[in-house]
């Protein structure tokens, strides 16, 4: 699949906001106390890890076509 400039750069950008986002998290579950929260943010970490995998996963290939 072919993608277009203003394509790649979307993906880059939101790579970039969950990027941002994971740090976030990663550092704050330091601070939580409370489980319940505790669990929904292991929940984020985990999703945000997987899509930045799919993000780079497509920029790798965004990548191979220019």
């Amino acid at each position: 699949m072919n993608y277009a400039l203003h394509e790649v750069l979307e993906v880059q950008e939101m790579a970039s906001f969950k990027t941002t986002c994971l740090t976030k998290s990663k550092t704050m579950r330091a601070l939580v106390s409370d489980p319940e929260l505790k669990d929904i943010m292991e929940q984020d970490i985990t999703s945000s890890t997987r899509q930045l995998e799919e993000y780079s996963s497509i920029l790798t290939k965004a990548k191979g076509m220019h």
